[in-house]
């Protein structure tokens, strides 16, 4: 997935709150906002570089979006709103092997009282194997320790729940998988973040337990681009 908007780098300094930044650009301090709300500790470290997105935009206090961090070697995006439209193009493409005989995808449906990123069908139902009807659960994964990656990096009873809900479109007779889109290349692993959120990680089993997909993809970054790579190794 190309970014089209003008992508800078510029110099962390500190992160006041979730949503604020400041950075230096050609030796100015200025306010971006960041498109996360988890904690990115190990990223957003003091004198790092970042990657700003130009957002043009008068009515907005801030002229710029952090969408990504450099650790180390590793670039890793962290912009909340892209793994869905990384997973929507992989989608299309159908580059992820489980889920690429359906080729009608919906965004934003709702089961029952609850919303998934995305409903997928498969039309003409030509394979009695797969349900043909599925939904599908997509969480951006940008905390690694060592190629281990895990989610989330802060608590997230949002998160829990769509999990459990998942069990939910499973027992109704329809598809259901949760997409782990690890915003970073070179990942050897997945796992949910059991010291971080505990219920988490105890939904994404009963998930699990339970006939839910769980899926985790790594990514190439670059500068202007984000792309679904490799499927990676998911330890529960």
């Amino acid at each position: 997935m190309k970014m089209n908007k003008n992508i800078i780098s510029a110099k962390f300094l500190r992160r006041p709150n979730r949503f604020q930044a400041y950075v230096e650009v050609n030796g100015e301090e200025i306010m971006v906002h960041v498109p996360n709300t988890g904690r990115c500790r190990e990223i957003l470290v003091p004198g790092i570089e970042v990657l700003l997105r130009a957002e043009p935009n008068p009515a907005r206090k801030t002229p710029y979006d952090l969408i990504a961090g450099y650790k180390g070697d590793m670039l890793i995006n962290i912009d909340s709103h892209i793994p869905n439209k990384v997973v929507e193009e992989a989608l299309t493409l159908r580059r992820i092997e489980r889920l690429k005989k359906y080729n009608i995808i919906f965004r934003e449906k709702v089961f029952g009282t609850s919303r998934f990123d995305f409903k997928l069908l498969m039309e003409p139902y030509e394979d009695i194997r797969y349900p043909q009807e599925y939904f599908l659960e997509v969480k951006g994964v940008t905390y690694e320790v060592n190629g281990i990656t895990k989610f989330p990096d802060a608590p997230t009873v949002r998160g829990a729940r769509h999990l459990r809900e998942l069990v939910e479109v499973k027992k109704s007779g329809r598809g259901a998988g949760v997409l782990f889109l690890i915003q970073l290349d070179g990942a050897v692993s997945f796992s949910p973040h059991d010291e971080m959120d505990p219920f988490f990680g105890e939904s994404l089993r009963y998930a699990r337990d339970n006939g839910v997909d769980i899926f985790a993809y790594s990514c190439i970054v670059e500068k202007d681009s984000i792309t679904l790579d490799k499927e990676v190794p998911v330890i529960l």
